[in-house]
């Protein structure tokens, strides 16, 4: 019956995503995400193929629903709840297939069963369910990759390894497999106690946190007050004997290698104070988002963007239709282009694996587990809404995962350090 199954896909989702909700709220409980993330895989496990397609419909409207607010920012309204839908679509399609492919092995099975084993294809169906589960962090619509369901238990008391998190599945399986909890002993085995808090941090890092808004960020009246402002936090931070200061990204919104004043007034406060700022590059044939890197001994590093957003900087779509895009809903604006190579710079002896906003959450950029990682942010474009919450929680994940520590300023967001997962406010 469909309302059922909308029902149960709803309450899923909902279990799925209250870590999210309660971390934006600032009531985020390791015992509630613990609890709610398992009964999130337990239910969705033992559910049937509508349930999964409604499940993966409302996970992806209740994590994503923000992506359709950069469209205010263009004056196209009404093209929200369609975003909003093909977003919910896509990843309810995802679902789909799965739980899909899973019935398909069941019935398989079935024609092969004998009496004595009856119980094999259900057996069949759950774990390929689960390795769909296991699976799904690497599928990444248009190159969106932040849908990972082992990221329900970063604040719980269980780890967000993938063998921790196949643990889970396992244990679930079983259970709902025998219809005995015995099982969910195993997952004592994914318990992973919750590291103390560092409080500590180099107060000799300026990070910078800035509200403008996109609309006043791109108007190029109000440029001379902005930079006035940036200028001003520089001193500042000079008059407080700081060594480094963090500006986020494209703060300077424009060629920054081509405004000689403005690229040397940097040059020359970096001789009191290493700047890192994000800004625009132009190499005379693309255009690039970048980081600008003026240290102290007179040397000025730009590393650019590696992994753009997908249709917000690059469109992944076929040419043909790419340029359709782009000419109806971004007025003919020109794609950006991504560097091949990942960058890293040195300041005070220190190397930072540098990464701007999006790639900061693509896997990519912890290639070699860098000990530590700045990144710029703009998050303008899509507050207020859950999606600072978001990234902050992925940029958790990969501190927890990789061992990095996260130098992270943000505009229209608190900026924050990340040490071992835990999330420090300078």
């Amino acid at each position: 019956m469909l309302f059922p199954a909308i029902g149960c896909g709803l309450l899923i989702a909902l279990l799925a995503s209250q870590f999210i909700y309660s971390t934006h709220v600032g009531v985020s409980y390791p015992v509630v995400n613990t609890v709610s993330g398992l009964l999130f895989l337990y239910l969705l496990l033992s559910s049937q193929t509508k349930t999964w397609f409604w499940s993966g419909f409302f996970i992806g409207l209740f994590w994503f629903w923000w992506i359709g607010l950069s469209f205010v920012h263009y004056h196209m309204v009404w093209a929200i709840p369609l975003v909003e839908l093909g977003i919910a679509s896509i990843y309810g399609g995802i679902f789909w297939v799965i739980a899909k492919i899973a019935l398909s092995t069941e019935h398989l099975a079935f024609r092969k069963k004998s009496v004595a084993t009856q119980h094999i294809p259900t057996l069949f169906t759950l774990i390929i369910k689960a390795l769909g589960l296991l699976g799904l962090s690497y599928i990444h619509p248009f190159g969106f990759d932040w849908f990972k369901p082992e990221l329900v238990f970063i604040k719980s008391y269980l780890g967000i390894e993938k063998w921790q998190f196949a643990l889970i599945l396992l244990a679930l399986v079983l259970t709902t497999w025998k219809r005995t909890p015995v099982f969910l002993l195993l997952i004592l085995a994914a318990y992973e106690p919750l590291l103390p808090i560092h409080t500590d941090y180099d107060h000799n890092i300026s990070l910078v946190t800035l509200h403008t808004p996109v609309e006043e960020k791109w108007d190029s009246s109000r440029h001379q007050r902005q930079f006035s402002h940036l200028f001003q936090q520089i001193d500042d931070a000079i008059e407080q004997n700081r060594t480094t200061i963090i500006l986020p990204e494209s703060v300077f919104p424009v060629f920054l290698n081509h405004q000689k004043k403005l690229f040397d007034a940097l040059h020359e406060r970096a001789e009191k104070i290493n700047i890192v700022t994000g800004a625009l590059y132009w190499d005379g044939e693309t255009p690039r988002n970048a980081t600008y890197v003026f240290t102290r001994d007179g040397r000025v590093t730009v590393a650019n963007k590696v992994v753009l957003v997908p249709f917000g900087e690059a469109n992944p779509l076929p040419d043909f239709l790419s340029d359709w895009v782009n000419k109806v809903f971004y007025d003919n604006a020109v794609d950006y282009q991504a560097s091949t190579h990942i960058a890293d710079y040195t300041i005070e002896g220190q190397q930072y694996r540098n990464a701007i906003c999006f790639e900061a959450t693509s896997e990519r950029l912890y290639e070699g587990a860098p000990k530590q990682m700045i990144i710029l942010s703009n998050n303008g474009w899509f507050t207020p809404s859950t999606e600072p919450t978001l990234q902050q929680l992925l940029l958790q994940y990969y501190s927890r995962k990789y061992g990095t520590t996260i130098y992270h300023a943000v505009n229209m967001a608190p900026s924050y350090i990340i040490r071992q997962g835990s999330v420090i406010y300078p």
